[in-house]
């Protein structure tokens, strides 16, 4: 689980171990996105608030059952006030970025008695960020929260508009075959691409029932279904096997695209390519971000 109790304050972070949170006086709980490793531990039965962005407060009214008095959507792009203490008389200031990374993902900036902590959640770094007025004017960040999913200097790999072309010139090298996508998760993330894709070649993108439930209430595009009558299938990547490209191709000419900056195991066989395709940060990215920010100290995420 990707998630922290801030010390030497009364909230978490993508932390929902409630006894946990109960013996050190965790009293506010933000979720930065909905993937499954940030909201391990959240149930129905949950009885606190919890911040998060409008997009994902909407998933997790909706995924999980939650009460929607306890969930409290914060917009994007803003700085909010919060009590810190149940009369108001301390507060924290909590300013919302866009995380680059999936639907709904942010980052957090808290300012309070406690000085400055900066919480990436996960990321793809991108230099627009610094252009919100909170960043480019900010003063010194104490501790930064970081997502270090790639820091090592071998991570490279292109931008996610550079990888989405890469895949796009795999497709237009075979007309006349289906497209089987491989990805990480199938509930959320690369949503941005897939509806790319479907425009581009003007043709439906096949899903899950239960990724298209949750396409649904995102408001994208008209381009999912859940019927088998797209040329595109999005699928998990360990589906992606030998045996299964063979079936594909006997009753159609197929071809698989695994889009990932971390897989290794059919790349070089026949019908299958392998696209560095990321909503994390690469290293130099990661160095990039660092550097501009300037923490007196990093913890890592992951």
């Amino acid at each position: 689980m990707n998630g922290h109790v801030i010390p030497h304050t009364p909230f978490a972070v993508d932390f929902w171990r409630s006894r946990q949170c109960d013996l050190t006086g965790t009293r506010l709980f933000f979720l930065t996105h909905m993937h499954a490793d940030h909201t391990s531990g959240l149930s129905p039965s949950w009885k606190h608030p919890i911040y998060c962005s409008e997009v994902t407060a909407k998933l997790l009214i909706c995924k999980f059952d939650i009460t929607p008095a306890l969930v409290r959507p914060l917009a994007v792009g803003e700085s909010h006030i919060l009590p810190l203490d149940e009369t108001g008389q301390e507060t924290m200031t909590v300013t919302v970025f866009d995380a680059n990374h999936c639907p709904g993902a942010v980052m957090f900036l808290f300012q309070g008695y406690f000085g400055s902590i900066f919480y990436t959640g996960d990321f793809r770094y991108s230099p627009e960020m610094f252009d919100h007025e909170v960043l480019a004017n900010r003063q010194s960040i104490d501790v930064l929260y970081l997502d270090n999913t790639y820091c090592s200097p071998e991570c490279k790999f292109p931008s996610r508009t550079e990888a989405t072309q890469m895949i796009k010139d795999i497709i237009c090298r075979h007309p006349g075959h289906d497209i089987v996508l491989g990805v990480s998760s199938n509930a959320l993330g690369k949503e941005d691409m897939l509806v790319e894709l479907a425009m581009t070649f003007q043709t439906w993108v096949v899903v899950t029932p239960q990724r298209l439930e949750t396409l649904k209430l995102l408001e994208l595009p008209n381009v999912f279904t859940d019927r088998e009558d797209g040329r595109i299938w999005v699928t998990l990547k360990y589906q992606i096997t030998r045996k299964n490209i063979e079936r594909w191709n006997q009753e159609r000419p197929t071809i698989a695209i695994i889009a990932s900056s971390l897989y290794a195991g059919l790349d070089g066989i026949s019908h299958v390519h392998v696209v560095p395709y990321s909503d994390h940060s690469s290293y130099r990215e990661l160095h990039e971000f660092v550097s501009r920010l300037k923490p007196r100290s990093i913890i890592p995420v992951v």
